[in-house]
């Protein structure tokens, strides 16, 4: 019987550069909120991967504001419709070699691929959209879809287990430290790329690449099978 290897995407930071453009819709709604100049996209790195009411706690603790509850969610939505304004104004290329890497586990009998990522269901299907992504044709999880957002191991493990998958015979992709530890916590392979980060930041990755051009399936198998 054929040996089958899961191949597991996050989206923001891995897909395309939406890093860049999470932070300009936040930085935009700091000011406009709270009122608060100066935010730079650094400042929002400790809720990098960990959802939108993270990733907006993150920049208001560096900022010293205490957000109250109602505060982060209104802030999150604006932040959502921001961000979706300016990808329907703007091209959002892929990075380099992700959809290379898709298209050749797609066509291997030994592969099942799967997106998984912490956005909501709007908001990550637009990037998927938008970088041309085939993810129809994989198991595709995204934050609606679990309770519990990264560093917690949920979404990799029921991606893992949609495709039929033992997380041990996963590889996650992943650019941010709460999603790799999300992904060592599941019991897969983890391979961290710095499109957000650097590479210090993801040491407990099982392989660190700076771009996804790098990395070969035979390379992903070895991975696997090193177990």
């Amino acid at each position: 019987m054929t040996r089958l290897y899961g191949l597991i995407f996050d989206v923001d930071g891995v897909i395309a550069d939406t890093e860049a453009v999470n932070a300009r819709a936040s930085i935009k709604v700091f000011a406009e909120l709270f009122g608060v100049e100066g935010v730079v996209r650094e400042d929002f790195e400790a809720g990098l991967g960990r959802g939108a009411e993270e990733y907006v706690k993150a920049g208001a603790s560096v900022h010293g504001l205490e957000l109250t509850e109602e505060q982060v969610k209104k802030a999150t939505q604006l932040r959502q419709e921001y961000f979706l304004k300016i990808l329907s104004e703007e091209p959002l290329p892929p990075f380099p070699g992700v959809l290379e890497l898709m298209a050749k586990a797609m066509q291997r009998q030994d592969f099942r691929e799967a997106i998984a990522t912490s956005g909501t269901l709007e908001k990550s299907r637009a990037v998927l959209n938008a970088a041309n992504v085939p993810y129809q044709k994989m198991v595709y999880i995204n934050g609606n879809d679990v309770k519990n957002k990264k560093p917690d191991p949920e979404l990799f493990l029921l991606a893992a287990r949609r495709m039929g998958i033992e997380p041990a015979n996963c590889v996650v992709i992943e650019d941010a430290p709460n999603g790799v530890q999300a992904a060592k916590a599941a019991g897969a392979k983890c391979i961290a790329v710095t499109n957000s980060t650097n590479a210090a930041n993801l040491r407990q990755a099982d392989l660190v690449c700076e771009s996804l051009e790098q990395i070969k399936l035979d390379m992903i198998r070895e991975l696997i099978d090193s177990n």
